[in-house]
């Protein structure tokens, strides 16, 4: 007997495959189109242009920390997004932002990222390699650093967006004591509380991946956002169907609702 070509104990995966794709490209198809797709408020995301506009009335620098970890790492990737956007709205303001890396390949990458969005804004004369800079892959040597930076430059914004550690609140209470407005975001549970505690507004898990869409309101990251969002929708109600049905002993529809 010959090998199957395809295993019919597989077949919910592969509806899920062609439900999930079939919403993305709807979602992109009308974003394309012009139609405005419905992102619910996120305050800190919201309050990203008051803190910018905040820096520039004051006379005073935009600090950003892009979190602590790689290149490679998904919240560092999300932070670079959102640097984008704050250096391109730094730009136009003709606000001074400073990005100290800590992962000698991350600096270059934020150099890119800042130089292109200073581009991109139409003031490439304000971009200022010397205030993207590498400091030290040591922990708490680069927030020693970083705190010095903050108590001698006494920026007005603060945002702390990527991977952070036990590092998170130094960070943060160092930032508060100098009277800034901080805006912080991670998807390492354990430091949110210590964010929330002492910074303005926290981006809380997935808040952190869906900023770009939200800032840039681009058709691509836009339905692919709502895309995302209608799938676990589906997928919780899939859920919930198969534990009703296995209560009332539909055992045969509760393992086809539920295993994948």
């Amino acid at each position: 007997m010959g090998q199957e070509w395809f295993s019919l104990d597989r077949l919910n995966v592969l509806i899920g495959v062609v439900v999930y794709t079939a919403l993305l490209l709807y979602f992109i198809y009308q974003a394309k189109k012009g139609k405005e797709l419905f992102v619910r408020k996120i305050a800190g995301l919201e309050a990203v242009d008051e803190a910018i506009g905040r820096a520039t009335e004051m006379g005073k620098p935009i600090l950003y920390i892009p979190g602590l970890s790689t290149i490679s790492d998904v919240a560092t990737l999300a932070s670079l997004n959102i640097l984008s956007k704050v250096a391109k709205k730094a730009a136009q303001y003709e606000t001074r932002l400073i990005v100290p890396c800590t992962d000698p390949i991350v600096m270059p990458v934020c150099q890119e990222v800042v130089k292109a969005a200073c581009l991109d804004g139409g003031r490439p004369d304000v971009y200022r390699e010397e205030d993207i800079y590498y400091i030290t892959y040591s922990q708490f040597g680069y927030v020693a650093a970083v705190d010095g930076i903050m108590v001698r430059e006494k920026p007005a914004t603060n945002f702390f967006l990527g991977m952070f550690w036990a590092e998170s609140l130094i960070l943060a209470e160092t930032g508060a004591s100098t009277g800034a407005i901080q805006i912080a975001g991670t998807d390492a549970i354990s430091q949110l509380p210590f964010f929330i505690t002492a910074c303005d507004y926290t981006l809380i898990g997935e808040e952190l991946y869906a900023a770009s869409a939200y800032l840039s309101r681009e058709p691509l990251s836009l339905g692919s956002l709502k895309g995302q969002d209608w799938t676990k929708l589906i997928i919780g109600g899939l859920v919930l169907t198969g534990v009703i049905l296995s209560t009332f002993g539909l055992r045969f529809f509760a393992n086809y609702f539920t295993t994948g």
